[in-house]
């Protein structure tokens, strides 16, 4: 029986476990450059089979909330070098997540203070994180997007298999192209926020198009088997809405079957919330959503995430329902979580004031299995 501690090969990657770190934003990258504190906080879960990067930016225009990441600047290819050296030098894995928040962001963050971009000029209801003049940081209402023009839509497909090469540059094993939770390959899938007439618009098929270019371009320019996406099917995440999910993402995951992708990343439910949530009439079928993409030839490895611990996971493997399962919240407060799943040892709480922003305070300093016991005995 398969379980969470067997080797995987996915891809091009060969992962000592199939528990992988969920992306998680942390905001702790002044300036959109990994800092020094980074390297150590991935260093320290690097016994994860595979490691996935807070979502990073891959322009400017792509950033949407304050001190994440980028993938466009010099500065930003360094910082990332030194993570990926610690993380390697731990024995680990890693893999960074391209992202364009589309219209989830706010004016002070965007080149020139211009709007946001989005498929249809729809303001979200939903909130970003900035800074204050004090340099404090607070949720504020997106601002309004502006729709992007048609001969714009090459430039973003450029700009993700530019940010994809970088990404080698740096040092990473591969790439999650990132088309959920309502950012910008999201906002193009779904009705609810896409509402063009041209090519990129309406049907299903149009409504996925910019998804099949960036994944035509990542793929050609780095392998396919060092690229893996990341979508959300149901999740109401930054206002994304779309009536009948089903046929659209089982028409996605077709597509993707072109393919030999390193993995599928399939997030069940409400982002962080409910594993039921649902979309239109009826329940999400993740098991046809998976036989769709295996009834078009897809045979990237399946990740799973939202809510799991070790015995839903367990069972997904034995199952057959998932290859690999990441773990979100539990990795911030557990640096040797694979050790403590292992184990059967109780996990570390974790400080959901210290996600965003901040130091080493809810980073760095969560204690890993030996070091409370040497606290225990001290």
């Amino acid at each position: 029986m398969t379980t969470l501690f067997d080797p995987l090969v996915a891809g091009e990657l060969r992962l000592a476990n199939r528990i992988a770190m969920a992306p998680l934003t942390r905001n702790r990258a002044p300036g959109a450059v990994p800092a020094a504190i980074t390297a150590t906080y991935y260093a320290q879960r690097a016994s994860a089979g595979l490691l996935i990067t807070e979502a990073t930016a891959i322009s400017q225009q792509g950033q949407g909330y304050a001190d994440v990441p980028g993938l466009y600047a010099p500065e930003q290819l360094a910082g990332w070098r030194r993570v990926t050296d610690a993380v390697h030098a731990a024995g680990g894995r890693i893999v960074t997540q391209l992202w364009h928040v589309g219209r989830i962001s706010h004016t002070s963050l965007q080149p020139g203070g211009g709007a946001p971009v989005a498929p249809s000029a729809i303001t979200a209801n939903s909130k970003t994180y900035i800074l204050d003049a004090d340099g404090r940081g607070a949720f504020v209402p997106t601002s309004a997007p502006r729709a992007l023009a048609l001969e714009e839509l090459p430039g973003i497909v450029a700009d993700y298999r530019r940010a994809a090469r970088a990404a080698i540059e740096a040092g990473f094993d591969g790439v999650e192209v990132h088309a959920a939770n309502g950012y910008l390959i999201d906002q193009f899938l779904r009705s609810g926020s896409n509402r063009r007439s041209d090519a990129y618009g309406g049907s299903i098929e149009n409504r996925a198009r910019l998804l099949v270019e960036v994944m035509e371009a990542v793929t050609a320019e780095i392998g396919a088997g060092r690229v893996a996406i990341r979508i959300s099917p149901v999740t109401p995440a930054n206002d994304a809405a779309d009536p009948a999910p089903q046929p659209l993402f089982e028409y996605v995951v077709a597509q993707l079957a072109r393919w030999p992708l390193a993995y599928v990343h399939v997030i069940e439910g409400a982002t962080g919330g409910a594993r039921d949530f649902q979309q239109g009439d009826t329940p999400f079928d993740y098991a046809a959503l998976r036989a769709a993409y295996t009834a078009a030839g897809g045979k990237a490895a399946w990740m799973v995430n939202n809510g799991y611990d070790r015995a839903l996971a367990e069972a997904a493997l034995a199952e057959g329902r998932a290859d690999l399962v990441a773990f979100g919240k539990a990795f911030i407060a557990n640096p040797d979580l694979v050790l403590r799943l292992r184990a059967g040892a109780p996990l570390n709480a974790w400080d959901s004031s210290t996600f965003y922003g901040g130091g080493e305070k809810g980073y760095l300093d969560y204690p890993t299995l030996a070091e409370a016991a040497v606290e225990a005995a001290a």
